[in-house]
């Protein structure tokens, strides 16, 4: 035989053993509301298993998660959306209400049944209404197959789930942005750590300005910080990701450097930084050198950027082994940085590129699309649109619409892909009327599509916000950021289309632009959408669907309403 032949069979061999090492995970998910102290002070959370934040899936590359979600709320729906995960053969499972599938009533369930083929740190949310508000979401981690390793050391790891709080329900801040006029959730009250946090007090009174009186817990209660416990001289992993429904934010250690590795379950050129900024819908690893005098313990702070808030930062403690875990830091926690230093943050962003061997861009596009962001009305409601078009789901999902060829289930006209030449983005719009859509951007199957996301002002005048933009079913590349607005004959040669770091989602900053270039081979229907709640509740989102037709049969259970629903009924019958 030859050595062709040899390598060959090999490598055909060491596939199937790797595939035979693959496990069927199953979970049962409950979802309910619960009470829980998750801030020092009780309040009404969505929980999964009477958990909050829901249990941590672990899988390692190529297993199969097998999820039996059963809706135990009695009064509404819900979905659940597996976050970074690209649903590749299984569209109907990615959890999204209206786009993928019908949402789960009272008493239903519904099995999410999907592989997981790439290794990362992400995460799950409702994606119904605003329940990722109301506390429905929790990690996700995949790891390599234990045969193979990861292209850093560490010795240890740690995992970090962020997310922030309101005092009012979720369907009293729905209610708000639903008013006219619209009545703002506000700042969140709280940021949490794992689902741990603190409302007025503060671990480290005695070290910073604050009137806030310390922090007095009772053995077990549910808002105590879970302390990090290392060892002197060690590597630890710290797998980080941000759920926020609002707050973007940053993180940092006392006296300690973070090298990330890894963004959006896409390994990055490693690069050493004092803080992380992560912005919702973000995940990053970073690697944590346990260097510093062991015989002292160090804080760990969350703090929100881009948002003036009074919020205060979350807090826990780095413990080194060799103290207890009672023993308070004697240096302050680290300083959030400025909430309009927007500078900082655009370097902070700018760091980050693939690493070596990262599959990179196709050099050219098919296919070139502008989506404006804009704060507009529709009457005295305040709706958020994109290209002038606000967002508002069909009652029958799109992607039994499009297999199935239902007609006048939502509106067949495509949005639009450009907007007016003569748009200022530094003012308020001259014309701030928008309508309501729910038209798709349809693509060819595997056409390269850059998509210029477009940043403005705001109905108050010298106001731009960030707005991060989470994509479904894909991994995009980030081709570059920039300011004003993009002009292709000047900005396209300022791309990068070398070191483009692959991501899921990605962050606009204020009057600027984020160019992104995609693959659209992933037959099935997509949110593309800004990760704030709710923003996206106002209509800051769009659909693209692509190979619909590739695709097989979608499962009965995913399209129980709408026109499906009548269309699976008549079969039934005849």
């Amino acid at each position: 035989m030859s050595l062709l032949k040899v390598v060959f069979v090999w490598c055909i061999w060491l596939g199937l053993f790797e595939l035979s090492l693959a496990k069927v995970r199953h979970y049962k998910f409950d979802v309910e509301y619960i009470y829980k102290t998750p801030d020092c002070l009780e309040h009404v959370v969505m929980g999964i298993n009477g958990q909050f934040p829901g249990p941590t899936i672990k899988a390692e590359v190529g297993d199969t998660l097998d999820i039996a979600l059963t809706n135990k709320l009695h009064t509404e729906g819900t979905v659940i959306h597996w976050h970074g995960i690209r649903q590749i053969g299984t569209p109907w499972a990615d959890g999204t209400a209206a786009i993928s599938q019908c949402a789960i009533n009272p008493g239903e369930t519904f099995h999410y049944r999907f592989i997981v083929d790439r290794p990362g740190t992400y995460f799950y949310h409702g994606h119904y209404g605003m329940q990722r508000a109301a506390g429905l979401y929790g990690s996700l981690i995949v790891d390599l197959p234990k045969n193979q390793r990861e292209p850093f050391h560490y010795d240890g790891e740690f995992n970090l789930l962020l997310s922030d709080l309101w005092h009012t329900s979720s369907h009293e801040q729905e209610v708000g942005l639903s008013s006219a006029p619209m009545r703002w959730i506000g700042e969140p009250q709280s940021l949490l750590i794992n689902g741990r946090g603190q409302f007025n007090c503060s671990l480290a009174a005695n070290f910073v300005n604050t009137t806030l009186p310390q922090c007095n817990f009772k053995g077990g209660e549910e808002c105590a910080p879970k302390i990090l416990q290392v060892a002197p001289k060690k590597t630890y992993r710290i797998r980080i990701a941000s759920t926020t429904s609002l707050a973007s934010l940053n993180l940092a250690i006392s006296n300690h450097t973070l090298v990330v590795v890894e963004a959006d379950g896409n390994y990055v050129h490693p690069f050493t930084v004092d803080s992380i900024d992560i912005y919702s819908g973000e995940t990053y690893s970073v690697l944590l050198h346990t260097d510093q005098d062991p015989s002292q313990n160090y804080w760990l702070s969350v703090g929100i950027i881009s948002r003036k808030s009074d919020t205060p930062q979350a807090l826990t403690i780095l413990n080194y082994n060799t103290n207890p875990a009672s023993t308070f830091p004697i240096l302050p926690p680290p300083i959030t940085p400025l909430w309009d230093d927007i500078e900082r943050s655009k370097e902070f962003t700018k760091q980050i590129i693939s690493r070596m061997g990262t599959p990179q861009p196709p050099k050219t596009a098919d296919r070139l699309i502008y989506l404006l962001n804009t704060q507009s009305k529709i009457g005295n409601f305040i709706k958020w649109a994109i290209n002038n078009v606000s967002l508002t789901l069909p009652t029958t999902p799109y992607l039994g619409a499009i297999k199935y060829k239902l007609n006048n289930t939502f509106d067949r006209n495509p949005p639009p892909e450009r907007f007016p030449l003569d748009f200022d983005i530094f003012k308020t719009p001259v014309n701030p009327s928008t309508i309501t859509g729910n038209g798709v951007y349809t693509f060819q199957l595997n056409e390269v599509v850059d998509v210029i996301l477009q940043n403005a002002n705001m109905l108050k005048e010298n106001t731009s916000e960030v707005h991060p933009w989470h994509l479904h079913g894909h991994d995009f590349w980030v081709l570059g950021y920039g300011e004003g607005k993009f002009e292709p004959g000047v900005h396209q040669k300022s791309l990068n289309l070398t070191r483009a770091p692959l991501r899921n989602t990605a962050v606009i900053f204020p009057y600027g632009w984020t160019a992104l270039r995609f693959k659209a081979d992933n037959p099935g229907v997509w949110a593309f959408h800004c990760h704030i709640e709710p923003h996206l509740h106002m209509g800051m989102g769009v659909i693209f669907a692509e190979g619909v037709h590739k695709i097989r049969k979608v499962p009965t259970e995913a399209l129980t309403c709408g026109a499906t629903a009548k269309m699976f009924l008549n079969d039934t019958l005849h």
